[in-house]
């Protein structure tokens, strides 16, 4: 059984920079593909970024790309999600997702975090 802690959610003006990070344990984490999603209050879950077992693959969704940058430690167990240039409408709690296959393209979800408070404030 995987287990998922995020942190480094908080409260950022708009324009700055947060760093979330997800550690993993009970499982080899690099045999997982690893995603972060998040969901804003009233709105459906919605896919962020993820990543490929060995990071050499990344995928983002339109409205971080170019503003996000996802990457992993497979020595810490850790996936990170760098946010730059936040926006209000990037509030949200974010959660970071693993799944059992090399790549996450297709892939279903199995591990979940708990999830961590994105807030932009205007």
């Amino acid at each position: 059984q995987v287990q998922l802690v995020e942190s480094g959610g908080g409260l950022v003006q708009a324009g700055g920079s947060l760093r979330l990070s997800c550690a993993a344990s009970g499982g080899t984490f690099s045999s997982l593909a690893m995603g972060w999603f998040r969901q804003a209050p009233g709105k459906e879950r919605e896919f962020v970024a993820s990543i490929s077992r060995s990071g050499g693959n990344t995928y983002y969704s339109d409205s971080v790309k170019g503003r996000s940058t996802i990457s992993r430690d497979n020595a810490k167990n850790t996936v990170y999600l760098q946010m730059n240039s936040l926006k209000p409408e990037d509030t949200a709690v974010y959660y970071c997702a693993a799944a059992t296959a090399r790549t996450p393209v297709g892939a279903t979800y199995k591990y979940w975090g708990q999830g961590t408070q994105v807030t932009v404030s205007s």
